[in-house]
């Protein structure tokens, strides 16, 4: 029969498989307490870094629906449940990791698949999502301003090439032809033309 403290510590696990929008398994062996302290803080408060028996992980997962992580539970297991943006998080763990050789990340599981430990170091490379929706935003405006400048461009040209025209004409000395224009007579006979029509 199971133990309750055991039942309690897989339902644990399980449920922050459920939640988590990514975890990371590490092996900390040889992290001290105070390592291990620093590491859940460098981690902040959007992921928990939990130390669990490979056998507790492996029963959890199964609970929770998550595959493919049994190869990576051998030896002195921790993972990290990531609530907020997974880069983050990985960021946090490979710098730790750089500094601190006695943590190793194994893998981890994401978006409903297993991840190797290459594929968590290139999640560490990526920006985070607001890095990525504000360069987003920013390429967004630049078009727009570029949109903004060529359709402004044709009736700017048009209007430098009629003043280089006008003032070509001006240096050559040749006058533009004057407007058309209605001499009085011309309106006058116009305007009796169809009243002589008429009578």
């Amino acid at each position: 029969m199971a133990r309750p403290d055991k039942v309690a510590a897989v339902d644990e696990i399980a449920s922050r498989f459920r939640g988590a929008s990514a975890s990371v398994v590490t092996e900390y062996r040889g992290l001290t307490m105070t390592q291990l302290i620093a590491l859940r803080r460098a981690l902040g408060t959007d992921t928990t870094y939990r130390v669990a028996k490979n056998t507790l992980v492996k029963r959890a997962a199964e609970d929770a629906g998550v595959t493919g992580l049994e190869s990576l539970l051998v030896g002195p297991t921790a993972i990290a449940f990531v609530n907020g943006e997974p880069s983050e998080a990985a960021k946090a763990i490979r710098d730790f990791a750089k500094e601190n050789k006695g943590l190793v990340v194994k893998g981890g599981f994401m978006d409903g698949r297993a991840l190797t430990a290459a594929e968590v170091a290139s999640l560490a490379d990526l920006e985070s999502r607001e890095v990525l929706l504000a360069k987003l935003a920013g390429a967004m405006k630049a078009n727009l301003s570029k949109a903004a400048g060529l359709f402004a461009a044709p009736a700017s040209q048009v209007a430098r090439l009629a003043q280089a025209l006008a003032d070509k004409r001006a240096e050559s000395g040749d006058e533009a032809p004057a407007p058309a224009t209605v001499d009085a007579a011309t309106e006058d006979a116009a305007t009796e033309a169809p009243a002589d029509a008429e009578s």
